[in-house]
């Protein structure tokens, strides 16, 4: 017997020669592909249920194997046992250990699940198992931010702020409003997931290595028991796929960008130029060399995580790029990757608290909204309304604007006489018509920031979230059952 055949490897027979031992360590994936043991396990009992209804294993040897696989995934599912499985000295990979293990408690029928199968497939099973739980976790915690903005867009009522464009202020806004923006962006972060996780969901098992099992195996059993939506259609591109790994990860980096976003937004308001925020303290470390400091360490950590997560997208893309069909040792690489983003659920819980514990200075805020002429929009929109074309009306209320500027009051604190200065148009209804509440309520359009508008956007918000989390429990009970 050769020096492989002794060490148990899965392909020894072809083999004279014992591998390079430093080749040999540098190329087992084992030290981080040991996260897909639930995943291998499960594919695995699909596998050989495909197999017991082939005639290939009978119903003993089918229920021998699956309580089998149960035990190896029960004995390895606290953190020692992970690291037994990451610090194993003889498997290559999570799938050669897991063989090995049916082995030492099956003896030969512990190789006889082998039949019919490749590791080519077994690895895009996996992988794909590993991104639908991934999806879930994340769509759990986008919920849960998106939750955390609507609480407090509620708590914020009718409190008004600036909003900005190229960061100078522009029209006030309902601080709901503001927020809400947010809530938009994570539910479309959901919804690409969600898309990601439908594309995702068709299963590998039954493709072999790359041309489809030698067996007339019933490919649906093994995809109906992981909850797939079907098998997938084509061997070769089911080997060879990682798709959804970069989609996976393309749709986690606008993720990430939303939530660097906001937490760059936070972080600014917080600044005592700003002073709209205060930062919880649960969420803040002080300065070891300034005992005033309260610095907002999460947003920062948040404003930075984003580059890790597209990091690992990028590194997908390079390793697909050029690579032939059908499976490659390349597509080894695209492993790490995907469990080097595995921090994103914990930072979504981590943000919808910190969300949760803001306490905004509504009254600084208001204040912010009505200086430095925001309603200027509104007035202009005010002669609009008597007849004038707009852009004459932009004319005058920017001299107004000017005039009033050099006389150091608002809009609202020039004299009739002197508005008329600009045109005769403005009448004693203008001081009405360019209040806050007033030029809040003139957006009074679908996705503005009027009063009532707003008030009916975080109904409709609460309800799509509402959804997502009931889907997100739909699909968690399926993927359990």
């Amino acid at each position: 017997m050769s020096n492989e055949q002794q060490s148990g490897k899965m392909w020894s027979g072809r083999f004279r020669e014992p591998l390079d031992p430093e080749f040999e360590a540098w190329q087992r994936s084992i030290i981080f592909d040991w996260r897909l043991l639930d995943e291998e396990v499960a594919a695995s009992k699909a596998h050989a249920s495909a197999l017991g209804a082939a005639g290939i294993l009978s119903k003993s040897e089918t229920a021998e194997l699956r309580e089998a696989l149960d035990a190896i995934a029960a004995e390895h599912a606290s953190e020692g046992g992970k690291a037994l499985v990451r610090d194993h000295v003889t498997a290559e990979d999570i799938h050669h250990f897991v063989e090995l293990k049916l082995v030492e408690r099956l003896g030969s029928l512990g190789l006889k699940l082998h039949t019919g199968r490749s590791r080519n497939e077994q690895i895009a099973t996996d992988l794909r198992l590993y991104v639908r739980d991934c999806i879930e976790q994340t769509t759990c915690g986008i919920a849960g931010w998106a939750r955390a903005l609507v609480e407090q867009a509620r708590a914020a009522g009718q409190a008004a702020m600036p909003s900005y464009t190229h960061l100078q202020r522009a029209e006030p806004v309902l601080v709901a409003h503001w927020l809400l923006a947010y809530v938009e962006m994570a539910l479309r972060d959901a919804s690409r997931l969600a898309a990601c996780a439908t594309r995702l969901n068709l299963c590998p098992l039954g493709s072999g290595a790359v041309a489809g099992a030698t067996l007339a195996l019933d490919r649906s059993i093994a995809a109906r028991e992981l909850g797939f939506a079907a098998p997938t259609a084509n061997s070769i591109d089911a080997v060879s796929d990682r798709d959804f790994v970069l989609e996976y990860l393309h749709a986690l980096t606008i993720l990430g960008l939303h939530l660097s976003r906001f937490a760059e937004e936070i972080t600014l308001f917080a600044t005592a130029e700003f002073g709209f925020v205060l930062l919880p303290e649960a969420f803040s470390t002080g300065s070891s060399a300034m005992p005033q400091k309260k610095n907002p360490d999460l947003t920062e950590l948040i404003r930075a995580k984003v580059g890790r997560i597209d990091g690992a997208a990028q590194a997908i893309a390079m390793q697909l790029k050029g690579l032939p069909l059908a499976y490659n040792k390349d597509m080894q690489e695209t492993q790490e990757p995907v469990f080097a983003v595995d921090f994103v659920p914990g930072m979504l819980k981590l943000m919808a608290r910190f969300t949760a514990a803001l306490q905004f200075n509504y009254e600084r805020m208001n204040r912010a909204a009505q200086s430095g002429c925001l309603n200027a929009m509104a007035a202009a929109t005010y002669l609009v309304h008597k007849g004038l074309p707009f852009r004459t009306a932009h004319e005058k209320i920017g001299h107004a604007v000017r005039f009033a500027i050099e006389k150091g009051v608002e809009l609202g604190g020039l004299t009739l006489d002197e508005l008329r200065q600009f045109g005769p148009e403005f009448g004693e209804d203008f001081y009405n018509a360019i209040t806050l509440n007033a030029t809040l309520d003139c957006h009074d359009v679908s996705g503005g920031t009027a009063r009532d508008e707003v008030r009916q956007a975080l109904d409709f918000a609460s309800e799509r979230i509402a959804a997502l989390t009931r889907s997100s429990m739909k699909e968690a009970v399926h993927a359990g059952a």
